[in-house]
C-alpha cells in the first residue's frame, strides 16, 4: 500500500508538469484530488487494513495529499502570473494619458447658501441657535400671538405628529422657525429672570407645511430667522441690519425696499425686498418686470410675544426676520424648480 501511494504521487505530478492553463489545472484536480481519485480510494480503504498497517499507511496517505495540494496551488500560482504577463504584453499601455478623475464630493446648494448666511450673519455679531423640528402647537402658533381659532392659522397649513386627547396643543411639524423665537429668549431670560440679556441670534432649520408641490412649494423647506431684544431697538435698527445684510450678500450697490404687511408676531410688520441683482433694476423675467426681488418678512416684536418669551414689554424691545436660504439660491442661479432641491440628481447637483 505504502508502493502505491508513492505511485500515485509520482503520476500526479508528472501529469501536473503537462498542464498549461486553468481549465486544465481543474481537471487535474478532479483527477488526483477529487472524491473519486485513486487517493481518496486508498483513505476510504484505511478501515479494511490490519491494526498494524493503518497508522502507516494513513499517515503516508497524509503525506502525498499535503504535496499534492502544495504542488497544486504553486502550479495555480504561476499560471496566473504567465496570465498577467500574456495580458501586459499583448496591451499598449501609453503613459501619456491622464490619469482617471476620481469625482469629488461637494456642498449641496442649500448648504453652500446657509454657509454664506452664517458667515454674514456671524460678522454682524448674531449668533446661531437652533430648535425643535417637533413642537407642540403652544410654541409654534399660542405663544406667538396666534391664538386657538385665530385665522391667521390658515396661512399656514400644518402636519399634526399627535392630536388626539392633547385638546388645544396637539404635536406638529413646525410651520415656520418662529418657535424657536420663544425657546431662545426663556434660555437667555434663564440665566438672569430679574434683568435678562440682549439677544442677538439666527435660527436656521426645516420647516414643514401641508402644501400642495408645485414647481415653488415644497412640504419641507429651509428658513432662517433672526431675533434681536434689548432696550431701546427701533425699526431704524432692522431696516440698517436687513440693509447691511443686503449688501454683505449680494454687492455694496444693493438698493432694498420694505412693504407693509401683516404677521402676528410682529407689529408693525413689512416684507423685505432687494433689488434684481440679476438685471440690476432694469426689469427682467426673474423679477417679472419689477426690478425688485422678494427675500422675505420682517418686522418689530409683538409685545405678546415678548412677554411670552420672558422679557418685559415695557423696557424691551425686538425686532424680527424671516429669509428664505432656497428662494436666494433659486433666484441667484436661475434655479426654476425648488422640487431639484431634494431629488438628488446628480445633473443637477454638479452645477454647483
Amino acid at each position: 500500500m505504502l508502493e502505491k501511494l508513492n505511485q500515485i504521487q509520482g503520476a500526479a505530478l508528472e501529469a501536473l508538469d503537462s498542464v498549461a492553463d486553468e481549465a486544465a489545472l481543474e481537471a487535474w484536480r478532479v483527477t488526483h484530488l477529487g472524491r473519486s481519485s485513486a487517493l481518496m480510494e486508498v483513505f476510504s480503504g484505511l478501515g479494511g487494513l490490519s491494526r498494524e498497517q493503518r497508522p502507516a499507511v494513513g499517515q503516508k496517505a497524509n503525506q502525498v495529499k499535503n504535496a499534492l495540494e502544495a504542488a497544486l496551488a504553486e502550479r495555480s500560482g504561476t499560471l496566473r502570473a504567465a496570465s498577467l504577463k500574456r495580458s501586459l504584453e499583448g496591451e499598449r499601455l501609453d503613459v501619456t494619458l491622464p490619469g482617471r478623475r476620481i469625482p469629488m464630493g461637494r456642498l449641496h446648494p442649500d448648504s453652500q447658501t446657509m454657509r454664506e448666511l452664517y458667515r454674514i450673519f456671524g460678522e454682524m455679531g448674531f449668533q446661531i441657535f437652533r430648535s425643535h423640528e417637533v413642537e407642540s402647537d403652544e410654541y409654534n402658533y399660542q405663544l406667538l400671538n396666534f391664538p386657538v381659532g385665530h385665522p391667521a392659522r390658515d396661512m399656514q397649513d400644518t402636519y399634526f405628529v399627535e392630536a388626539e386627547g392633547r385638546g388645544d396643543n396637539p404635536i406638529v411639524l413646525r410651520t415656520h422657525t418662529s418657535p424657536g423665537q420663544i425657546h431662545a429668549m426663556r434660555h437667555f431670560v434663564a440665566g438672569n429672570p430679574e434683568n435678562p440679556p440682549p439677544v442677538r441670534i439666527v435660527l436656521p432649520g426645516v420647516c414643514y407645511r401641508y402644501e400642495q408641490i408645485t414647481n415653488r412649494h415644497e412640504t419641507q423647506f429651509e428658513q432662517i430667522e433672526g431675533l434681536a431684544v434689548g432696550p431701546g431697538i427701533t425699526f431704524g435698527d432692522l431696516k440698517g441690519t436687513l440693509a447691511d445684510f443686503a449688501r454683505r450678500m449680494f454687492g455694496q450697490e444693493t438698493r432694498t425696499r420694505f412693504r407693509a404687511s401683516y404677521f402676528p408676531f410682529t407689529e408693525p410688520s413689512a416684507e423685505f425686498d432687494v433689488e434684481c441683482f440679476l438685471c440690476a433694476g432694469k426689469g427682467c423675467t426673474v423679477c417679472k418686470g419689477s426690478g425688485w426681488l422678494e427675500i422675505g418678512g420682517c418686522g418689530m416684536v409683538h409685545p405678546v410675544v415678548l412677554q411670552n418669551g420672558g422679557y418685559d414689554p415695557q423696557r424691551y424691545t425686538g425686532f424680527a426676520f424671516g429669509l428664505g436660504p432656497q428662494r436666494m439660491t433659486m433666484l441667484r442661479h436661475r434655479i426654476e424648480d425648488i422640487r431639484y432641491f431634494y431629488q438628488n440628481d446628480l445633473r443637477f447637483l454638479e452645477q454647483f
